[in-house]
């Protein structure tokens, strides 16, 4: 199966972020479990956080080389709004 792109994308807060999806979906995707763990625990610096960019493909969220997120788990995991 394939997952629709990622049109936009957008904080709420210092660990919450709106994504908005090609086919116009929206998801809210909440980062606290994954700021427990060593690889994302950057992004418990609020401006880090809110500092990204999303993927020219469309593909995920990016922080730095080292700190992303698929469209998949966005996808998945995010609650629909």
């Amino acid at each position: 199966m394939q997952y629709p792109k990622i049109k936009s994308a957008q904080t709420i807060d210092d660990h919450t972020i709106i994504v908005e999806f090609v086919n116009s979906q929206k998801r809210k995707y909440d980062f606290v479990h994954l700021m427990k763990t060593e690889t994302f625990s950057p992004l418990k610096n609020p401006a880090f956080f809110q500092n990204f960019q999303l993927d020219s493909t469309g593909c995920g969220i990016v922080w730095n080389e080292y700190i992303d997120i698929s469209e998949y788990e966005l996808w998945n995991n995010g609650t629909e709004i």
